[in-house]
């Protein structure tokens, strides 16, 4: 598959936590997970351990997980992760579920159409409370956060759809869907994950802690975090407070909104922080000659953008952890 400004590490040359993400996210997935973020292995390894633990395993079922994913990745515009979750949902046998997300209709069941719904209010500024109890909070509010980050790095990195063809994607969706069935269903259990991230990562967030999505959150936090130092302080802090002010719009076309933002950042550090911005605000309009203008290798681009996403990501985590 193609993939934009990174070279990810190939499959056979993989070593460490790197090979260990393929190779099970080759059995548990049915793919490989997240190729483009390879060349950063510590934000790689958290990320997986994330979607791990809160989508593939736990106790909430794994098409009602899906179809949170699958909204979140309509609310976001995200083409690759749209057909992906489709396809999965498809896998899970909920043929109806799939149309029904990908449509951005209500589904007919209740239950359903609730958790879809608050799925795609986590982008906005006024979350719905949990249609969940609490004990399910791990597996739905990590799924939703975790796909929120996805789909930003995937947009940046590996735009449009990873089916064939693109005019026929609800076909596509269902055939892909079939070939996954049974790696779908076969599940997987909690926990076993957690060897590839640090042990001082922390317990993670109140709404996921003691758990091993808590100790995936927390891990994921810190690396994804680790970008921040490749901005200056002024820019740091202009990324930080335009996103702190964003509705959870999509922001107009045109540069006015990213110049805007950036009004009072030092010239150099302009290019890196229009990265930042882009990556959570509107990781599709990524251009070459934003990228150019940065100056940076695969390591640092990927690095820098998680940044960006990850402060997107934290802002929505902190509006979506109230249950009422």
């Amino acid at each position: 598959m193609p993939y934009r400004f990174v070279v990810p590490v190939p499959r056979r040359a993989a070593t460490g936590s790197v090979a260990a993400v393929y190779d099970r996210s080759s059995r548990e997935l049915g793919a490989l997970f997240a190729p483009h973020l390879s060349v950063v292995p510590r934000l790689h390894a958290a990320l997986w351990a994330l979607l791990r633990e809160s989508l593939l395993c736990g106790d909430a079922p794994r098409a009602r997980k899906e179809a949170v994913a699958a909204a979140v990745a309509v609310a976001n515009r995200c083409p690759f992760c749209i057909d992906a979750h489709g396809a999965m949902l498809h896998a899970a046998g909920a043929h109806e579920l799939a149309g029904a997300v990908l449509r951005g209709e209500a589904p007919s069941d209740p239950g359903d159409a609730a958790l879809v719904a608050w799925a795609a209010s986590t982008r906005t500024a006024g979350p719905l409370p949990w249609p969940f109890p609490a004990e399910l909070a791990p597996e739905y509010v990590g799924t939703a956060l975790a796909n929120h980050f996805i789909n930003r790095m995937v947009d940046a990195l590996r735009p449009g759809s990873p089916l064939p063809g693109g005019a026929l994607r609800a076909p596509a969706r269902r055939a892909a869907g079939m070939a996954l069935a049974r790696t779908v269903r076969r599940g997987c259990a909690p926990g076993e994950s957690l060897d590839l991230l640090p042990a001082d990562a922390g317990p993670g967030p109140a709404w996921a802690a003691g758990t091993p999505v808590g100790v995936a959150w927390a891990a994921f936090e810190l690396a994804a975090g680790d970008g921040a130092g490749l901005l200056g302080t002024a820019a740091q802090a202009a990324v930080v407070a335009a996103i702190e002010g964003w509705d959870g719009g999509h922001p107009d076309l045109g540069p006015a909104w990213l110049d805007g933002a950036l009004v009072a950042v030092p010239g150099g550090q302009v290019p890196a922080a229009r990265l930042a911005l882009l990556a959570a605000l509107a990781p599709y309009r990524l251009t070459e000659g934003a990228v150019a203008a940065a100056g940076l290798g695969s390591e640092d681009l990927v690095r820098l953008l998680a940044y960006g996403a990850f402060v997107a990501v934290r802002r929505i985590e902190r509006a979506v952890r109230v249950t009422a």
